[in-house]
């Protein structure tokens, strides 16, 4: 076991498994920590969006343009490895109020060259036959994709690996090496593992990592619940959402909030979303929170009053107050770096993220400009 690395990692979820795969690539010697098995986090608890129907302008929308096109680019190859489905996003607005909203919306995000196109009313049925009649009209998103994230982190794991990357499961990370005020590796039940770089790639827990190394770092859980229908025929097109969405994704409260997300999968499943709340890392169910759903569900496709859901399950999305991810090295603990809070979106950005960072590690010029991801910029409005 290489107990020496260029590149140290902890957390495989699906953005350690994409920064070990394009730091492997570079030619950086990589090893990834994982406290228990791969992609056993958030990563498994959540539906694979790759979503660019809810983003406003801004760098969160760039890094997801940029991160759409590493998936339908160079990883397209493995795309049939994930499940990859460039099947589209639908956003309905039901009330005029809604429908004045999303205009505005969607008009902003296509003078930013996002692909949208305005639905009216019975184009709105031809492309989802089973929608409810109250909606008014909504937007069409032919980008939106989904993956099948369990299988993106796993294959994006083994592909790192094939690359000269080594995992090491079952290893929490209980201490941070230093060498003076440098972070130069992890101490871990199975031995201590240094590196010129260490990448933080935790999810809801990078503020625990961030605490070891002496750094805050704010990224909180937000709890969400999804269930799953049993098998049917094609009900559902593509994923629908109700225009509340975006709100609901840019919000801040601590209490539930819950928008329908609908969408089929290739199994005859139907995933439906969703809720978010702060409530630290309480893993109980809340009924009031699938009461909810279900219900903003049915308005959305009538059918569903009908149809048996099977299961449900919930996660933890890593959330950070101005709905930004931290990515980037940490100047308060030099050889820290830091990739995580990406809330619902760390699926879709994950691809983006890796090849960021890992030029970054190599020494290279990012494609984009990290600076608005700073992991340094909270302190910086602390101090302000």
């Amino acid at each position: 076991m290489n107990r020496h690395a260029d590149v140290l990692i902890i957390g495989a979820g699906i953005i350690g498994a994409a920064t070990a795969y394009f730091a492997a690539r570079s030619g950086l010697a990589v090893t990834v920590l994982e406290r228990d098995l791969p992609a056993g986090g958030t990563t498994s608890r959540c539906e694979g969006n790759i979503l660019v129907s809810d983003k406003e302008l801004g760098p969160e929308l760039e890094l997801t343009q940029y991160s759409l096109g590493i998936w339908k680019g160079e990883l397209a190859e493995h795309a049939g490895l994930w499940e990859f489905e460039s099947k589209g996003g639908i956003i309905v607005a039901s009330q005029e109020s809604s429908l004045a909203s999303l205009e505005r919306f969607s008009t902003a995000q296509r003078s930013f060259g996002i692909a949208s196109e305005r639905l009216d009313a019975g184009r709105l049925r031809e492309l989802e036959p089973h929608v409810t009649d109250r909606a008014l009209g909504a937007a069409f998103y032919p980008e939106d994709s989904q993956v099948q994230p369990i299988l993106a982190a796993a294959h994006l794991l083994r592909l790192a690996r094939d690359a000269g990357a080594e995992l090491v499961t079952r290893a929490p990370v209980t201490a941070l090496l230093r060498s003076g005020e440098r972070v130069t590796g992890a101490r871990t039940p199975r031995g201590d593992f240094s590196a010129a770089h260490v990448v933080n790639a935790t999810g809801t827990w990078a503020g625990e990592i961030g605490a070891l190394a002496g750094v805050s770092v704010p990224v909180l859980p937000r709890r969400g619940f999804v269930l799953v229908s049993e098998p049917l025929p094609p009900m559902v097109r593509h994923k629908v959402y109700a225009a509340e969405y975006v709100d609901n994704v840019g919000s801040s409260d601590e209490g539930l909030q819950a928008s329908p997300v609908v969408e089929g999968t290739p199994a005859g499943s139907i995933l439906i979303g969703s809720s978010r709340e702060r409530v630290g890392f309480d893993s109980t169910v809340s009924p009031a929170a699938l009461r909810t759903i279900a219900r903003n569900a049915i308005e959305l496709f009538p059918f569903l009053e009908r149809t048996r859901i099977l299961r449900h399950y919930h996660g933890f999305r890593p959330y950070c107050p101005d709905h930004l991810p931290v990515i980037g090295h940490d100047p308060r603990a030099p050889g820290l770096w830091h990739a995580a809070g990406h809330e619902g979106a760390g699926i879709g950005l994950s691809a983006g993220t890796g090849k960021l960072l890992a030029q970054a590690l190599a020494g290279e010029t990012p494609d984009i400009d990290l600076t608005p991801f700073r992991p340094e910029r909270f302190a910086e409005e602390a101090a302000a």
